[in-house]
């Protein structure tokens, strides 16, 4: 974990307060999603929380683009949420498409408790596996300790450079551990851009301003620069 932050004392959380804890110091007021067994101790802790606000979708699909309608809006990552098996291959259509229009979001899926993994356990699939192709970057929480770097690179890494999703699996026996923490890390944030040259600028602009019949071809990153 790292050092920096502005915790001072110990505070005891499970795994899913945390998480929600997380989500609110990166400033998240509403997610989408759809409850289900190894996601329910999450849906406990968001359930006391007075500032994120849940979107019940009517399918988990609709949970990924609502997200991704929230995400173009705000210009900044939005979160969906499902279960394990299928409620985690319902989002494949919608985290896929916000890869490749480069949309920012965070889809967090609960998944079978880690001593079951890989056992074809009930509603267990691969979704590590599956999200590989289709996220920007995905992870499987092994514990507890590793959610405030997860959380926080997370939310970096869907907004710096090109935009995309990011996938966090989490086993639900890493949302109902204990533990306790006194430092945060600090919450992600957008990279830095990069520099650009006045120079390359202006040389641009007047090989437009000769061109006879000038044609701009400009994608979405135009609206983030």
């Amino acid at each position: 974990m790292a050092s920096s932050g502005t915790t001072s004392t110990k505070t005891r959380f499970t795994g899913a307060q945390l998480i929600v804890h997380l989500l609110e110091r990166q400033g998240i007021t509403t997610v989408a999603g759809i409850p289900g067994g190894t996601v329910l101790p999450l849906y406990d802790a968001l359930s006391q929380s007075t500032q994120i606000r849940h979107v019940l979708a009517r399918h988990e699909q609709g949970a990924g683009f609502i997200a991704q309608g929230m995400a173009r809006t705000q210009g900044k990552p939005a979160v969906c949420m499902a279960c394990s098996g299928p409620g985690a291959t319902n989002l494949v259509t919608a985290i896929a498409d916000a890869r490749l229009d480069s949309i920012p979001l965070i889809c967090i899926t609960g998944q079978v408790p880690s001593s079951m993994i890989g056992t074809d356990a009930f509603q267990e699939v691969d979704t590590y596996g599956i999200s590989i192709p289709i996220t920007k970057h995905n992870y499987l929480v092994r514990d507890i300790s590793e959610l405030p770097q997860v959380i926080s690179d997370a939310f970096r890494i869907a907004q710096s450079g090109r935009p995309g999703p990011v996938w966090i699996d989490i086993p639900k026996d890493v949302q109902t551990a204990e533990i306790e923490i006194d430092v945060l890390p600090e919450p992600g944030d957008r990279a830095p851009a990069p520099e650009f040259s006045a120079e390359s600028v202006r040389d641009a602009a007047a090989m437009i301003n000769a061109a006879k019949r000038p044609v701009l071809y400009l994608g979405g990153g135009t609206i983030n620069a």
